[in-house]
C-alpha cells in the first residue's frame, strides 16, 4: 500500500487524482482530523504531528507515504527525511506535494544541476496556510531554481477550518477574499498552496483576472508519484482498495467528507 496523509479533509483531492491514474493501486488515506488544522501551529509541533502520523501508516504495511499536506510538506519533510526517517526507517520514503509544484513552476527537475532558469519576469501568486507562508519554502526551494521571477504570497487564515467543517459558503467568500488580496499584483500562474484549496478553486478564480492559470497540484503529484513508482517498483502495491483512516469522529468526518467531495468515504477511527 501507498499511503497518504493530510491534516484534514485536503489531501482527498490528492487521492483522487492518484486514485483515477493509478487504479489498480491500493492506498491508505490518514486524516490528522483530531488535530486539525496545522497552518496555526508552530514547527516543532507540526514535525512531531507529522512524525506520528507516518509512524501510524508504516505500523500498517505502508512503505511510500505521500505528505498531501502542503503545510507538513514545507515545515516538516526535510527534518525528518534527513533525521528521523534516515535513522529509524531507512527502507520506507516520505514524499511531499511540495516538489512537484516546484519542478513544474521553475520548468526543473527537483535535482538538476546548473544555474537557475530565467523565467522573463514570471509572475507567480500562491495562497497557502499561515505556516507555510511564514516557512518560506516556495520562494527559497524557487531561488535555487529560477530567476527572473516575482512571487506574491497570501496567508488565508481560516479557510482550512470552514472546509473541515464543511461550511462551503463561508469557504468560497474567503477564498474570494483572499484572491482579491493581491490588489495590483497580477499574476501569470497561481498555486493553490494547500490540498484542501483546490476545493474552493472556483472561488480563487473569481477574485483574478479572467484566464489566469491555476496549477493542479493534485495532477503534478499524480503525474510525479507514477514516475517514481516506474523507478522504485517495490514501492508499489496492487488490490485497488483504499482504507480511510481518521484521528478524529469517523462519522463526523465521513458526513463532512461527503458534503466537500460529494462522495461516501467510510473512514474509521485510528
Amino acid at each position: 500500500m501507498i499511503g497518504v496523509f493530510d491534516s484534514g479533509h485536503g489531501g482527498l483531492t490528492t487521492l483522487a487524482a492518484l486514485q483515477q491514474h493509478m487504479p489498480q493501486q491500493s492506498f491508505t488515506y490518514l486524516g490528522d482530523h483530531a488535530m486539525a488544522p496545522y497552518g496555526p501551529r508552530d514547527a516543532a509541533d507540526i514535525t512531531a504531528l507529522t512524525q506520528a502520523a507516518l509512524q501510524r501508516l508504516f505500523d500498517r504495511g505502508c512503505t511510500l507515504v505521500i505528505i498531501a499536506c502542503n503545510t507538513a510538506a514545507a515545515v516538516a519533510l526535510r527534518d525528518l527525511q534527513q533525521g528521523w526517517l534516515a535513522q529509524h526507517h531507512p527502507d520506507h520514503r516520505a514524499l511531499g506535494v511540495f516538489v512537484p509544484v516546484i519542478e513544474a513552476l521553475s520548468g526543473r527537475d527537483w535535482a538538476q544541476i546548473g544555474p537557475p532558469l530565467d523565467l522573463h519576469g514570471q509572475r507567480i501568486a500562491i495562497f497557502a496556510t499561515q505556516a507555510t507562508v511564514e516557512s518560506e519554502a516556495f520562494p527559497r526551494e524557487m531561488a535555487f531554481r529560477a530567476r527572473n521571477v516575482q512571487i506574491r504570497q497570501v496567508a488565508c487564515p481560516g479557510l482550512v477550518d470552514a472546509l473541515e467543517a464543511g461550511d462551503m459558503h463561508r469557504a468560497r467568500d474567503l477564498a474570494h477574499g483572499f484572491a482579491g488580496q493581491l490588489g495590483d499584483f497580477i499574476p501569470d500562474r497561481v498555486f493553490l498552496g494547500c490540498t484542501h484549496y483546490p476545493m474552493v478553486a472556483g472561488a480563487f478564480a473569481s477574485g483574478l483576472p479572467d484566464g489566469t492559470e491555476i496549477l493542479s497540484q493534485p495532477e503534478c503529484v499524480a503525474a510525479s508519484l507514477q514516475n517514481y513508482l516506474t523507478r522504485h517498483r517495490q514501492h508499489a502495491g496492487g488490490g485497488a482498495g483504499t482504507a480511510y483512516l481518521t484521528t478524529g469522529n469517523p462519522e463526523q468526518v465521513t458526513r463532512a467528507a461527503q458534503a466537500l467531495t460529494g462522495r461516501t468515504l467510510p473512514f474509521r477511527q485510528i
